[in-house]
């Protein structure tokens, strides 16, 4: 389990220079709790990074604790049995072997060499490539090279962020079911992304934040429900008519590319009843939820630090 207390970090300016404090995580409180799988969630900016690295013993805090299974990371016996970690899958030295690297990692953790095999095969790197040299690997074999990291210790907890970076199709299904695999064994799994159509399939639960803090901490179908306008939508034989007979009710029907319209305002059984009333056929009566991406996209677009505007 991981908990975080009112967590804060704050950046003085530069020696030297006038520039004012910067915070970039503001009083956090959040738990990770085991046999989940929790997404976390926050545009570019928002503290993620900073979160993690203060998780992790990494960073220290300028105020507030973080806690792995009820010990500050620092303080634990022996931290890659109880924490598998990947933050950067480019941190390691690029002329040693994928197996020299795990090897290393093991002998200085007391874990036994055998495992450096299995977790080897457990992400897909055989044994010809465990005997190349990290500097020759693709993104995709570098991201599966620091999972086999992360798992080494067979941890309770996992911390991983963006792990799905340079996957091919293939690989992105073998992440979600090997994260999925390990929530269901008891373990937390705390999994970072900006990949929302992922996040939506894996995530059981979500901690959104901007700006440093706290915005939304829920099960995704609840969050994305809770965050979804109400629309439907709405296709028949007469179009023009139904948009009328919406409209006078109160409803917005805006056009679809496919044909028919999306319907704001009324719920999918008040528009078959206003249709019943008005003699009007529909062939299509349809709610429609917002997706991960969509609720997510509206909800950090109030808090980016950094907005780009789309051409017309």
């Amino acid at each position: 389990m991981i908990e975080v207390h009112e967590l804060t970090k704050r950046y003085g300016p530069r020696r030297g220079t006038r520039g004012r404090a910067r915070t970039a995580v503001d009083g956090l409180t959040f738990a990770v709790r085991p046999g989940l799988v929790t997404g976390f969630l926050g545009p570019n900016g928002a503290g993620k990074s900073t979160t993690l690295r203060m998780v992790l013993g990494m960073d220290r805090p300028s105020a507030g604790a973080a806690r792995v299974c009820g010990r500050p990371y620092r303080e634990l016996a022996a931290p890659l049995r109880t924490v598998g970690a990947l933050l950067d899958a480019r941190a390691v030295h690029g002329g040693r072997s994928a197996r020299l690297h795990l090897a290393a990692l093991a002998a200085s953790n007391g874990i036994p060499r055998r495992r450096v095999d299995e977790v080897l095969g457990l992400v897909g790197l055989g044994p010809d490539t465990a005997r190349r040299r990290a500097k020759g690997f693709s993104l995709g074999m570098g991201q599966r090279l620091g999972i086999a990291a992360a798992l080494l210790g067979d941890p309770e907890v996992l911390i991983l962020d963006e792990p799905v970076n340079g996957l091919d199709t293939e690989g992105i299904r073998w992440i979600r079911d090997l994260m999925r695999s390990l929530a269901a064994e008891g373990r937390t799994v705390f999994l970072s992304s900006h990949l929302m159509s992922e996040l939506e399939l894996t995530a059981d639960h979500l901690i959104v934040i901007g700006r440093g803090r706290l915005l939304a901490d829920a099960p995704t179908r609840e969050f994305i429900a809770a965050h979804s306008g109400g629309r439907t939508v709405l296709r028949g034989p007469e179009p023009e008519r139904l948009r009328e007979v919406v409209e006078r009710a109160g409803g917005r029907a805006s056009a679809r590319p496919g044909g028919g319209w999306l319907v704001d305002g009324l719920d999918a059984a008040a528009i078959g009843e206003l249709a019943r009333s008005h003699g009007l056929a529909v062939h299509e009566l349809t709610p429609r939820h917002s997706s991960l991406e969509e609720v997510y996209t509206r909800m950090a677009a109030s808090v980016s630090e950094h907005r780009a505007e789309v051409p017309a």
